[in-house]
């Protein structure tokens, strides 16, 4: 038996076939189906996708093969990928590569014909083949030949896709690890200013930024779930806003969430995590000065159009004493301007009022700023003609 010889690049090659992170993985039916086909296509009994390793070939899909796997040396595509073309032998037994060789020879089948196109990497890597195994001999015609060629071409392109989404996914999590540390390191660096201030004036600003920070944080959290990078549901974000909220929230007041499944953008989630954030925090510190019974926070949403949302954040507390001149939007002036901020920045507008019952603030907003119709100003009337 003609053992094939080693590339000149082994090293580089083996690497690059274990960049696929496809060795020793799960059938897949993308593959699976290709293999079927050729050999009904070529009116073969055995197809595979055969992946050369150090000291193996392992089928990734295989028609018509039993094992899974064989040792190097029973390979007849370990010499297939030497070549930039396909490799053909007609008749095996008359083959010095494959003569001797036990699929071939009859001590384990007998195969009589092989061919091989080669699995090229864009770097110019070998890394395996789409071959054709028959029990007679015989010969591809040039329309066949086409066809192997193309379809291992086709091979190579899903397992490129594969590794890119597989590397993209990497990235993904070293992206998410980093920006998760970086908002715990601002947060704690906010909370160990805060606790070294006296100010009252400042202790309320940090705890607004803080609270901006804790809702980015949860926005990045729900971003990181979703296959949509730009949209996040409306209905899971808010509840994990409000889980936040209720753990600092004193031990009578509950939080709720009432929202259905709506996807929105991520600019317009981080709006209105801060509404929720600042409407909360004004409650938890005013609405529930005199007791009062069962305590709550409510948050609703509503689509009211094809591209709008009524967000509407209410409590059922008596608010202020009568004649306080607190702020009724937000618990800090600072806090104000962010929720005014966050809603204006993606064209919403807030209403507050208070209501028999509790206090009652509604933002409405797009779902989408980016398919806003732009307003388009009403053309001027002509001027009327001067008096006589």
């Amino acid at each position: 038996m003609v053992l094939a010889r080693k590339s000149d690049d082994e090293l580089e090659r083996l690497a690059e076939l274990r960049s696929y992170g496809v060795l020793d993985s799960a059938p897949d039916p993308a593959f699976d189906e290709v293999v079927e086909l050729l050999a009904s296509l070529l009116e073969v009994p055995v197809a595979l996708i055969s992946l050369v390793d150090e000291n193996r070939q392992w089928f990734k899909a295989r028609y018509g093969m039993k094992p899974g796997q064989t040792p190097l040396e029973q390979s007849i595509c370990a010499h297939a990928i030497l070549s930039d073309d396909i490799l053909e032998i007609e008749d095996t037994m008359l083959d010095l590569r494959s003569a001797d060789n036990p699929l071939c020879c009859g001590s384990i089948s007998a195969m009589r014909f092989y061919a091989g196109a080669p699995l090229v990497t864009r770097s110019g890597h070998s890394i395996g083949t789409l071959c054709v195994l028959d029990d007679k001999p015989r010969k591809l015609t040039c329309q066949q030949r086409q066809l192997l060629k193309v379809m291992a071409g086709q091979v190579m392109r899903q397992l490129d896709l594969q590794r890119a989404l597989h590397n993209k996914e990497i990235l993904r999590e070293e992206i998410d690890h980093r920006v998760k540390n970086s908002l715990q390191t601002v947060a704690s660096t906010i909370r160990l200013y805060r606790a070294r201030s006296t100010v009252p004036e400042t202790r309320d600003a940090l705890d607004a930024i803080a609270r901006r920070v804790d809702s980015v944080s949860q926005l990045h959290a729900e971003l990181n779930l979703t296959s949509k990078m730009h949209f996040v549901r409306l209905d899971t974000y808010l509840s994990r806003v409000a889980t936040l909220l209720q753990r600092h929230a004193v031990a009578e007041v509950q939080v709720h969430v009432d929202v259905p499944r709506i996807e929105v953008e991520s600019r317009v989630a981080a709006s209105i995590g801060v509404v929720a954030n600042e409407f909360a925090a004004n409650a938890m510190k005013y609405a529930f000065r005199d007791g009062t019974n069962n305590p709550e926070i409510r948050f609703e949403a509503e689509q009211t159009g094809e591209n709008r949302l009524l967000f509407t954040c209410r409590d059922n507390g008596s608010g202020p004493e009568p004649g306080s001149k607190l702020d009724v939007l937000a618990s800090t002036a600072l806090g104000a301007r962010l929720l005014e901020a966050a809603v204006s920045q993606v064209g919403g507008t807030v209403v507050e009022r208070r209501e028999e019952g509790g206090y009652l603030l509604e933002a409405e907003l797009p779902i989408d700023p980016a398919a806003e119709t732009p307003v388009t100003p009403a053309a001027a009337s002509p001027a009327a003609p001067a008096a006589e």
